[in-house]
């Protein structure tokens, strides 16, 4: 009998233990996580949706670096190729990957990433769809009928995104300030100015219409000549043009020393027709910075320099 009682004693503490060690069933976390807040972009490309203060950031072409700059944000790629000198420190830092050229994108390097954002710009535009892939592709183009107004919208694209609505806006009110000042200065002069591009010994001249239309429209300098040809890379002209012509301001943007990375002697492009002008006679043939005039575009900082340039030799 005390057998018995032992064995269902033994068993009921058994039967306790049991209990005690079994764990109970834990509750299935239902919560999800919070989606991310987006940004809707719309560009000449198409619309995107991107992520709000994304982390892993790309620009493909130097007016948006310097946007991000300006702005205070870091980014994660770009291509190092053509790097302008006021941007060497992006060059030097090896924490920012190199994506290769203006022109061709290392897609391995680009993918890599794992980008939250891509910016470009026209020498990209063919690469749209295929970067779209990667990741949100926006397009930011400066319009060159009125270069100021193009700059202020692309800058408010970035202050969008990145929660910067106030720092941007102020640093347009400094820009249209400093354009403002210069359009006086110019205007005070009631001079005529042609822009011309060097490239291997030719010549091609831009007028209002074009690329650098910036010069007459925003900066405020009369045309030395009308109705030139409005092409990307101006319009053919000669020694005997520019003679002829004889601009008050004669400012040169040299190609090659950005795109064969070797300035033209100005003995070259200073002859014997070019010394008969107005232009040179009175100190004001003006050698442009051609990393800000033809590799950046119209970012903050290139822009200020142009403003700057034009300042200095009125």
């Amino acid at each position: 009998m005390k057998s018995i009682h032992h064995l269902f004693t033994v068993l009921f503490v058994l039967f306790l233990t049991g209990c005690k060690d079994t764990p109970k069933d834990t509750p299935k976390d239902t919560t999800t996580a919070e989606p991310q807040e987006t940004v809707t972009i719309t560009h000449e490309l198409g619309t995107v949706e991107v992520v709000k203060n994304p982390k892993q950031v790309v620009a493909l072409d130097y007016a948006s670096l310097e946007n991000l700059k300006v702005l205070g944000i870091a980014v994660a790629g770009i291509p190092k190729s053509h790097v302008p000198d006021y941007l060497q420190d992006y060059k030097t830092n090896e924490a920012i990957v190199d994506l290769g050229t203006m022109f061709e994108v290392n897609y391995e390097q680009l993918s890599a990433l794992e980008p939250d954002v891509i910016f470009i710009s026209a020498r990209m535009k063919s690469n749209y769809d295929e970067l779209s892939k990667i990741a949100p592709t926006v397009y930011l183009q400066t319009d060159t009928s009125d270069n100021l107004a193009s700059i202020e919208k692309n800058l408010l694209v970035f202050a969008d995104i990145f929660d910067k609505k106030k720092e941007a806006t102020s640093i347009i009110t400094d820009l249209k300030t400093r354009v403002q000042t210069l359009h006086e200065q110019v205007t005070a002069t009631d001079k005529k100015a042609l822009m011309i591009m060097h490239n291997n010994g030719k010549f091609s001249a831009f007028g209002s219409d074009s690329r650098f239309g910036v010069l007459y429209k925003a900066f405020g300098f009369k045309e030395a000549v009308d109705h030139l040809d409005a092409a990307r890379h101006g319009q053919a002209v000669s020694n005997e043009f520019i003679q002829d012509i004889n601009p008050d301001y004669l400012f040169i943007l040299d190609r090659s020393a950005v795109v064969s990375k070797q300035a033209t002697n100005t003995a070259t492009i200073e002859n014997e027709l070019i010394k008969q002008t107005q232009a040179y006679q009175n100190g004001k043939v003006v050698y442009l910075d051609p990393q800000a005039w033809y590799i950046s575009g119209d970012g903050i900082l290139s822009f200020k320099i142009k403003i700057k340039e034009v300042s200095d030799h009125l």
